[in-house]
């Protein structure tokens, strides 16, 4: 994953100085990994419930559901071993900033395709993080931790541009998808560049 632009198809990569901001505090940034994989759980579980007509959709997303909570559980373990108290949930401002981008109206078929996009992009830029930290973070340990994280996500972020193409088309997918990139590479130099965040 040397290129995140050809691999993950994102257009702009992370500020390689995040690595080293969110190693200057591990709890902050292991209390928001540990809150991202907790809404991620809930991402699948509310695209079930909002369409629950279409069956692979269903199948394949029912798994990862229980996939992200056992993340969920993984990072606590870390900080269990590291005596590290899980924090409060903080605001998401890049999830946010994506689901302004969502359309609010349209057909259902349109909003489920904005949905599964909007999640493979964050699975995307994840994977792109975790890669980051498993290969630069100074705690040895936890570049294996991370590494782990890395192979999930891209396999998250692949299933959701699939079920995308399976129900909306590839074409009308591969425009809208380019059109959310867009819209992520303009938004987040305007974020501020936080190490207690993994977004």
């Amino acid at each position: 994953m040397e290129n995140s632009k050809t691999t993950l198809g994102l257009n702009l990569p992370t500020d390689p100085r995040w690595v080293n901001m969110a190693e200057i505090d591990l709890e902050e940034i292991l209390t928001d990994h540990a809150y991202c994989e907790q809404k991620a759980a809930t991402f699948c579980i509310s695209l079930i419930q909002q369409f629950p007509q279409h069956h692979d959709l269903v199948r394949e997303l029912a798994p990862i559901v229980t996939e992200e909570w056992g993340h969920f559980r993984l990072v606590l373990q870390e900080m269990d071993k590291r005596n590290l108290p899980l924090g409060k949930q903080r605001k998401d401002e890049y999830v946010h900033k994506l689901m302004d981008f969502k359309r609010k109206g349209g057909s259902p078929e349109g909003r489920m395709l904005d949905s599964l996009l909007i999640c493979a992009l964050i699975e995307a830029r994840s994977c792109e993080r975790f890669r980051l930290l498993s290969l630069h973070i100074s705690a040895e340990e936890l570049r294996e931790f991370y590494h782990k994280f890395m192979v999930a996500e891209a396999g998250h972020y692949k299933l959701f541009l699939k079920l995308a193409k399976q129900y909306c088309g590839e074409e009308v997918t591969m425009t809208r998808w380019q059109e959310i990139l867009a819209y992520e590479a303009d938004f987040l130099p305007t974020l501020s560049l936080r190490g207690d965040r993994m977004h």
